[in-house]
């Protein structure tokens, strides 16, 4: 063999150059990975251009970010969500909140999301085929709808317990009491049932390419029911997403306008004080207004991470759904599978919307790490304690001889 024997190199398959540059077989292909790629050139009837774009597709960049998402987002809020329902088993303050018994039932459903919806989605993703068989997939199909439907029912009633609060300060311990709450938690029961059983019994739970998981779906050998499956569809997510969405909106908006009514007397009573004082320093006056603006604008900024995370998180996945009623819609895979990656990250960032970002919540889970710290710290010392006496003791044979 005369010359370079790489100059063609380009011409070689992905696998061979691994061989002849990983392996370290030195500056010639070996007569096996000539063997090799024949073997495969002869079977799969392909060019070693097309088996690398077969590997492209298999390994593409889009599939290996959603995956990773998805992956990211079951850790979380995994993690986050017990570190919530920990805190309410340590702190008998929380649990004496009515409020926790929605923050309660919203941290069960993302829990329970996170442990059967989303590896079934990863498998979906990574092997872009069915996953499971169909009495499987339907069952988890049926948790989806589920513990979708009852997570934001759940944060509908938080916003509603936060409008009485505001709105309603005296009277909200005869409106808003444990009885009331757990019937609303019943509610959401009930409503998230009745449309899961219901798409269970009528075999509307099957696995969807374009989403890679699960799902609400309507197989392509019933396709004469497609009028009622839309129909259930629509009245699902107008029942579900619109219904809660227009409880955030009613009840945040009216929360915004009482606290900016309380922000604008206060606001007098500062001015009023400033003005009486006169002989106050000019660098407190301005701290007292800078004040003044960040009371105003701290609100504002909850109820926007309140309505704007629902709606970015959710919208996108239940417009797509309705639009994909339509016969003539086709969605790409891609996108349907990024929407429910979406649906996912709003179940991980729930915890910091409602509770960890909170003052009590954040005191209970450093009181939690300080306690676990002090034992670890406790059980270093004692082991290190027990291993100095038993050097000491056995020694203690060689001093006396």
């Amino acid at each position: 063999m005369t010359g370079n024997p790489y100059l063609d190199i380009s011409a070689l398959d992905s696998s061979l150059r691994v061989r002849a540059f990983g392996m370290g077989q030195g500056w010639f292909a070996t007569a096996r990975g000539w063997q090799e790629l024949s073997v495969w050139r002869t079977l799969h009837n392909l060019s070693p251009t097309d088996a690398t774009n077969t590997e492209l597709q298999e390994m593409s960049i889009p599939q290996f970010l959603l995956g990773g998402s998805i992956v990211v987002s079951a850790v979380v809020t995994l993690l986050t969500n017990f570190s919530v329902l920990l805190c309410f088993t340590q702190s008998a303050e929380l649990r004496s909140h009515v409020p926790g018994i929605f923050i309660l039932n919203l941290s069960i459903s993302n829990i329970i999301l996170a442990l059967i919806n989303m590896p079934v989605t990863f498998l979906g993703v990574a092997s872009s085929a069915k996953p499971l068989r169909d009495q499987l997939c339907r069952a988890v199909s049926f948790t989806e709808t589920f513990t979708t439907c009852n997570a934001m029912l759940s944060m509908a009633a938080l916003s509603v317990d936060r409008w009485v609060a505001v709105v309603f300060p005296l009277r909200y311990s005869s409106k808003m009491r444990y009885r009331d709450a757990f019937v609303i938690v019943a509610y959401s029961w009930l409503h998230s049932l009745a449309f899961s059983l219901t798409q269970l019994m009528m075999r509307w739970g099957a696995y969807s390419h374009t989403y890679a998981s699960c799902t609400l779906h309507l197989d392509v050998e019933e396709a004469s029911q497609r009028s009622a499956y839309a129909t259930f569809t629509a009245l699902f997510y107008c029942s579900s997403f619109a219904l809660c969405l227009f409880v955030l909106c009613f009840a945040y908006l009216k929360v915004l306008r009482v606290a900016r009514s309380h922000c604008k007397r206060i606001d007098v009573i500062t001015v009023q004080t400033l003005l009486l004082l006169v002989d106050i320093h000019p660098s407190v006056k301005e701290r007292c207004l800078a004040q003044q603006r960040k009371r105003r604008q701290r609100a504002a900024k909850k109820i926007c991470i309140f309505i704007g995370s629902f709606i970015i998180c959710f919208s996108p996945y239940v417009i797509t759904r309705l639009v994909e009623l339509l016969p003539s819609v086709d969605i790409p895979r891609h996108w349907g599978i990024a929407t429910k990656c979406l649906v996912y990250a709003k179940a991980s960032s729930d915890p910091f919307v409602y509770c960890l970002l909170r003052h009590q919540y954040r005191k209970v889970l450093v009181s939690i790490i300080r306690r676990i710290v002090r034992k670890d710290q406790f059980f270093v010392s004692a082991h290190s304690t027990s291993s100095m006496w038993d050097t000491t003791d056995e020694n203690f044979p060689d001093r006396i001889t």
